[in-house]
């Protein structure tokens, strides 16, 4: 008995042990998290400062094991040739020699290269130009260039003075551009003379029996042209077939719903039974001519054109489409593609230089002839490659006209010392 009451008493000692352990255990716990999440908060501070201390101000960084790559590998690269920095990107390269007949330059969108000594030209991608997010200050021996194919409607603040006079290169669909893309939705003369997808006149008048003469595709039903208020007002004079989602009143098949189908075989052999297309630009700019131009050309159908003021400068022939601008009223147009439609030697008078496979226009040859990208052409430069190597020229030309004029202030003594800093430069040559 004496020994079970021992037994009992032994064990009530042990759970009280045991308890007071856990307690003191659980206490030290709570005391080290506290210690640590202090730590970690401290910790933590100091980290995030000095991360905020060492990031570099540029939006673009190499992560850390490609940059020492690119560094071993460019290294010489970005010594030896100009850097051409995309500040606001088409491109999404890092950094790349790029070889422009006998030139190369350096290709980057690396903000870490702003004052690279060897960074010669900063290049903008107009669509995402920030009026407020520039590299300045500007320095003498900075080029900048950009390159734009939109309309106003994409970024207006491109198209004031004040902004497009701050480029000392262009390419945009202006005539004027240093790079002009003014044909840039044009594969070549070749598209424009080829019978591929023509439907004969006299299918074309059978097909009348369930189309209307006209067809309207757009999507984009407020651009800055109001073009779908003409178009409705148009309407109400002669009938339409409209297949996009402006003013739409017929369906495409399932299939070619989707807006990536305009160039769809399927697409072009719907919209080459029409004898008309209202081809109508969303803005109204000098030069800024697209697919919607182009494409009915392309097709065998006849093309009533709003848009470019200066479109009869790139006309296949002097009679290849109709121009709303020649008439006072959408009921006077309406009422002259009636009379086309009823009249096949007056309609046939706007494709017979398809028929015959004659672009008379020496203009435009002359424009698909002598630019230096090609569209849908894998054998050709595009036309971002094609600004690139433009600034990358541009730039040496420049940097050999420099060291022309030192040579020749060196070779004038008098001269040199009045030419800023070229004094050195004379005497290092010596």
């Amino acid at each position: 008995m004496v020994w079970i009451q021992r037994r009992k008493l032994l064990a009530s000692c042990l759970c009280i042990m045991a308890t007071v352990f856990l307690l003191v255990t659980l206490q030290v716990v709570v005391e080290l998290g506290k210690f640590e999440r202090k730590k970690f908060k401290t910790s933590s501070l100091q980290n995030g400062q000095a991360k905020v201390e060492e990031e570099p101000a540029d939006l673009y960084p190499i992560p850390g094991r490609e940059a020492r790559i690119l560094t071993r590998k460019t290294q010489r690269d970005t010594e030896s040739y100009p850097i051409m920095l995309w500040w606001s990107p088409l491109t999404g390269e890092t950094g790349r020699l790029g070889q422009c007949g006998a030139d190369a330059c350096f290709f980057t969108i690396n903000r870490t290269f702003l004052h690279h000594p060897m960074t010669k030209a900063f290049l903008f991608y107009g669509t995402d130009f920030n009026i407020n997010s520039l590299p300045l200050p500007r320095k003498a021996h900075h080029d900048w260039a950009l390159f734009h194919e939109e309309s106003p409607k994409n970024n207006y603040k491109l198209f004031h003075e004040p902004v497009i006079t701050l480029f000392n290169y262009t390419a945009t669909f202006s005539r004027h551009s240093h790079l002009p893309l003014t044909t840039q939705y044009l594969e070549g003369v070749e598209v424009l003379k080829s019978l591929r997808y023509l439907v004969p006149l006299r299918s074309k008048n059978n097909l009348r029996s369930r189309l209307a003469p006209l067809v309207y595709v757009q999507s984009d039903c407020d651009p800055p042209s109001d073009r779908d208020s003409y178009v409705r007002e148009l309407m109400t004079y002669i009938e339409v077939d409209s297949y996009g989602e402006c003013l739409r009143n017929k369906d495409l098949p399932q299939p070619l719903k989707n807006p990536a189908s305009m160039d769809a075989d399927g697409f072009y052999r719907i919209i080459a039974q029409y004898k008309f297309i209202l081809a109508f630009e969303n803005a109204v700019c000098d030069d800024y001519i697209t697919e919607k131009f182009w494409r009915p050309l392309k097709l065998g159908v006849v093309p009533v054109y709003y848009g470019s003021p200066s479109i009869a400068d790139w006309l296949p022939s002097n009679r290849s489409a109709i121009l709303v601008s020649e008439f006072a009223h959408p009921r006077e147009l309406a009422s002259y593609i009636r009379q086309l439609d009823h009249d096949d030697s007056l309609y046939e008078a706007y494709i017979e230089w398809k028929l015959k496979g004659e672009v008379s226009n020496r203009r435009l040859l002359a424009a698909l002839r002598e630019r230096k990208w090609g569209v849908q052409d894998v054998r050709q430069d595009n036309y971002i490659d094609a600004f690139e190597c433009m600034v990358c020229s541009k730039v040496w030309d420049n940097i050999r006209l420099r060291e022309k004029n030192i040579l020749l202030s060196c070779a004038h003594p008098s001269s040199c010392d009045d030419v800023s800093g070229q004094k050195c430069r004379c005497n290092e040559r010596k």
